[in-house]
């Protein structure tokens, strides 16, 4: 992939799932099991980004503590897992093909760049840190030498603005309940 479309790639990113999500709430038929199933996966994905928030030192070598130890991309896995639950909640093929399109058009091309970006700038560390923990999906264990390298701290959640995603999050269970009760 080249350079360009790659860092176009970064920077769509967070638009093309805010439109995805825009998206969601025109084609959303949520019921209640939907609604409930679905926000209780979302909610495991904001929680698991959180988590990496509030490990993640950005520009500072590489994070391998905490939700890391187990792969080297949480916050996207967490997306991942968000986004799934939220096409659960609304209760929609044709979303859950549309985020599946975005994951392997978008995120999954964004994960591999910033691999490839970190292994130009730590290549000792990551080289090492690669060959332990998966890429994506996680392994069957943390890497327990650095599970517990450095301590959550909630000001990283906040400078990794976090909150930002925690937002999205009730905004979109709030428009989902609420279209649950206006359609049914």
């Amino acid at each position: 992939m080249s350079t360009e479309v790659a860092s176009g790639l970064v920077r769509w990113r967070v638009p093309l799932s805010w439109a995805l999500g825009l998206l969601a709430l025109v084609l959303a038929r949520p019921t209640p099991v939907s609604y409930a199933v679905g926000l209780g996966m979302a909610a495991l994905g904001e929680a698991l980004r959180l988590w990496s928030a509030g490990h993640l030192v950005k520009g500072k070598g590489v994070t391998r503590s905490g939700p890391y130890a187990w792969t080297r991309n949480p916050l996207y896995l967490g997306s991942t897992v968000m986004g799934v639950g939220f096409c659960v909640a609304a209760r929609s093929w044709v979303l859950l093909v549309l985020f599946g399109g975005l994951w392997l058009g978008v995120i999954l091309p964004v994960v591999r760049t910033e691999a490839t970006r970190l292994a130009e700038l730590h290549p000792q560390a990551y080289s090492e840190y690669g060959k332990a923990v998966p890429l994506f999906f996680p392994g069957l264990g943390p890497c327990r030498e650095w599970l517990y390298e450095q301590e959550f701290d909630w000001t990283r959640v906040r400078v990794n603005r976090e909150h930002r995603a925690v937002l999205g999050w009730l905004g979109a269970a709030l428009i989902l309940g609420v279209k649950m009760f206006a359609v049914g």
